[in-house]
């Protein structure tokens, strides 16, 4: 059963760089029908506004970014966005941007919340409350709890 997001027009829009899309768009199609949602990352990725690396905003969830979400209902986590391959390398914090949540967060900002059927055919629900990227002027004050 493919994942999908409840609607075009429920979903907020998301922006992902070019070379990003590009470079995420190969390691969807290599994880198709493995254990993941490849499905809900093309889907993703299919809606995105592409934009030039240089212009996607700080506050962007992209790979490498450390994101403070919550699940609605749910805690709130905090996490690394990163390709599959690396994700069981850092520490149980690393996120695969083909997991459910990955693919959800990918492309947000803080103040967005995401909404998606899963597997299952329940709704699924998660906001983002602070992004963290690798820029040297991002200050990591929104992610302490």
């Amino acid at each position: 059963m493919t994942t999908i997001s409840l609607d075009w027009i429920a979903s907020p829009e998301i922006v992902v760089g070019k070379t990003e899309h590009h470079r995420l768009t190969v390691v969807a199609l290599t994880h198709v029908g493995e254990r993941g949602n490849a499905d809900l990352l093309l889907y993703e990725l299919d809606r995105a506004r592409i934009i030039p690396d240089s212009m996607v905003p700080t506050n962007v969830v992209r790979i490498g970014s450390i994101v403070r979400y919550a699940p609605v209902p749910g805690a709130e986590r905090i996490a690394k966005l990163v390709i599959p391959d690396d994700a069981t390398g850092s520490a149980g914090y690393s996120l695969a941007v083909t997991s459910e949540h990955g693919a959800a967060l990918l492309g947000t900002r803080p103040g967005q919340q995401m909404s998606w059927l899963d597997r299952n055919g329940e709704v699924q629900r998660l906001r983002i409350i602070a992004v963290v990227n690798d820029d040297p002027d991002d200050d990591p004050g929104p992610l302490a709890a």
